[in-house]
């Protein structure tokens, strides 16, 4: 799993008016729990390169004035026009505690019917895991080298060691269709969004952040 270091300072004053100051100077306030305490700090917005806008899963190595932690990238809100990072969400994690993530999919082999001409459809870019932090893998290899046309690979044939798939047994992550029924198959509004047809061979102000396992996150006055 790729290790990712942010540098923050912690934050003196949480409210709005701040953080409209922080976002124009070219940071994100940010929060961090699920350890024993609550630390709202700032980020220079450059920092969080290499941890959203990037197809890879990543532990981030927070260093926050003295204190140091490694943490998962939670929640995190755009600005509905801009796309800037308005606000961002850490977990703190513990190597003796198992945590929750998305991680990538890898496409691996060549589907006999993808070669006959099928297409193949990606339902699912990232599967959800419950593992230690030691345990997380970068990425799920997903063979298709046994899909015909009008197969498929769900999530309950997967399988990692020490690693526990939350999404649904049955939830399809790839299938091959013929070329006409790709074509002619109708948008389902409930998949996964980033889901994607592959031919060939192969805003807002702070709000309050999601609950977690470890309790509610804080809400910023």
């Amino acid at each position: 799993m790729k290790k990712v270091s942010v540098s923050g300072s912690p934050r003196e004053d949480v409210g709005k008016k701040d953080a409209k100051r922080l976002r124009r100077e070219g940071n994100v306030p940010c929060v961090v729990y699920g350890g024993k305490e609550q630390i709202q700090f700032f980020a220079s917005e450059k920092s969080f390169k290499d941890i959203v806008y990037t197809p890879d899963a990543c532990i981030v190595q927070l260093s926050i004035g003295k204190k140091k932690m490694e943490a998962v990238l939670q929640d995190i809100q755009f600005h509905p026009v801009t796309d800037r990072i308005l606000h961002a969400d850490f977990l703190e994690i513990f190597s003796d505690k198992p945590v929750k993530m998305a991680i990538p999919i890898k496409i691996t082999g060549s589907s006999p019917g993808v070669i006959a001409g099928g297409k193949m459809l990606i339902k699912r870019r990232r599967l959800n895991v419950m593992a230690l932090p030691d345990n997380l893998p970068a990425e799920i290899d997903v063979d298709i080298s046994a899909l015909e046309i009008g197969d498929s690979v769900v999530v309950g044939e997967l399988s990692m060691d020490d690693v526990e798939f939350i999404d649904p047994e049955n939830s399809v992550v790839v299938l091959v269709k013929s070329a006409r029924a790709a074509m002619m198959a109708p948008v389902d509004l409930e998949e996964d969004e980033e889901g994607a047809e592959v031919e060939g061979e192969e805003g807002a102000e702070e709000g309050e952040a999601p609950a977690s396992e470890e309790g509610e996150a804080p809400k910023e006055e």
